[in-house]
């Protein structure tokens, strides 16, 4: 590749790309947007960065500015993270210093990073494979898809047993001390799985009940991907912490953080700090992305242009039957692609995939190959235009599997 701008990716050929990736999901203003790059070079002639146990202006803006913006239980942001994995095992050591317990509940298909401790919580049994060394305290149970419920039970009459049945894992599954139930309010490498309505509520309901931490990952919902700032405020819940990442960067800076309740500050720097956490540059470049993102115009052209393509891909589904789920909240989306008998067909997935650079698209699976989900998550900066544009080379590709 050579350059980039907007949506699009360029190769050395000239090709031209619209990336429904956004590179890693991180990129949420697209490639080189002019108000992150003119951010990050004013703050590069003053100071780059300063280690994280001195003080600076844009720092303490951003921690700010980020629980301002989240929800009302959030009253802390702890910014001495690089990146979405470690964020997400500080809110961990948070949540069990709080509690005082051990075991953390995660999700099957869940994806929470790349470090021993969140490969190990991961819902995903490729992702231990290769590793002996397994940590333990981590607890995997099944997570709320209702295309394929582990439960075998419809939505409309199922009662939320992806949430009533935790007790009985608690109670034979775990080792009796559970801090924290770690999710991603939509599973990003998972398959793009949206919960039902009512679902975080009574998961809300039953940590209550048990004084367990519920922690959300919204390394890839967060900061507007939703068409909301966090995808708490979709799901309409307070979560006791919220690890940010990806998409805080708006055109690539490395900068996560972990937005926390008062019961779960207090953790000292000894216990979780790195050496470019707080790192001023990229902290310049979030309080711009965040300046823009949080725009209500902005949310609004997200939950629209979104709206489009999910609008289009059920027309597709009804064409093609090898189209077996779309689903989605804003411009995260995900569509399912299935075999004659209904069953994940994860060779047509990767071949999609693959051929979608033929079309001008560059697309993403889920589980690393090994899921059967087609993700379209392109910058938050999409017009309904280019909306269009993707829906009609989706479609084309869609068109080429009945030709082959």
């Amino acid at each position: 590749m050579d350059k980039g701008e907007g949506i699009y990716l360029y190769d050395i050929d000239g090709n031209e790309y619209i990336d429904c990736a956004s590179a890693t999901f991180n990129l949420s203003l697209g490639y080189s947007h002019p108000a992150v790059v003119k951010a990050m070079k004013d703050q590069a002639d003053k100071l780059i960065h300063v280690t994280s146990s001195f003080q600076t202006e844009p720092i303490n803006q951003l921690a700010r500015k980020l629980v301002d913006l989240a929800p009302n239980r959030i009253t802390k942001a702890h910014l001495k993270v690089s990146g979405g994995s470690v964020a997400n095992e500080g809110a961990i050591k948070m949540a069990q210093r709080a509690t005082g317990k051990r075991d953390v509940i995660s999700l099957f298909r869940s994806h929470l990073g790349q470090t021993m401790m969140t490969a190990n919580l991961s819902g995903n049994a490729f992702r231990k494979a290769n590793f002996p060394l397994a940590i333990p305290g981590g607890l995997q149970v099944p997570d709320p898809y209702c295309f394929r419920c582990f439960y075998g039970q419809d939505s409309s009459s199922c009662n939320m047993m992806c949430v009533s049945r935790l007790d009985d894992f608690l109670e034979f599954a775990s080792s009796g001390s559970v801090a924290a139930i770690l999710v991603e309010p939509i599973s990003g490498n998972g398959g793009n799985i949206v919960p039902p309505h009512g679902y975080f509520q009574k998961l809300r309901a039953f940590c209550d009940t048990h004084n367990i931490k519920l922690i959300f990952d919204e390394i890839q919902t967060g900061i507007g991907r939703t068409g909301y700032m966090f995808a708490a405020e979709y799901f309409e819940v307070e979560p006791d912490a919220i690890t940010v990442a990806k998409g805080l960067g708006g055109s690539g800076a490395q900068v996560a953080g972990i937005l926390a309740s008062d019961e779960l500050s207090g953790l000292s720097s000894s216990d979780h700090s790195f050496t470019y956490g707080s790192n001023i540059l990229a902290a310049s470049a979030a309080l711009t992305t965040l300046d823009i993102i949080s725009k209500p115009a902005f949310l609004k052209n997200v939950q629209e242009t979104g709206a489009h393509i999910l609008s289009r891909l059920e027309r597709m589904k009804e064409k093609f039957a090898f189209v077996g789920d779309v689903r989605g909240v804003g411009l995260m989306i995900g569509i399912e692609i299935v075999d004659e008998k209904g069953k994940p067909d994860t060779i047509l997935t990767n071949w999609l995939a693959e051929k979608a650079m033929e079309h001008g698209l560059i697309l993403r699976t889920s589980r690393y190959g090994y899921g059967n989900v087609l993700k379209i998550r392109p910058p938050l900066i999409l017009t309904l235009e280019e909306a269009e544009v993707i829906c009609y080379k989706f479609e084309s590709l869609l068109e080429e599997v009945m030709s082959v």
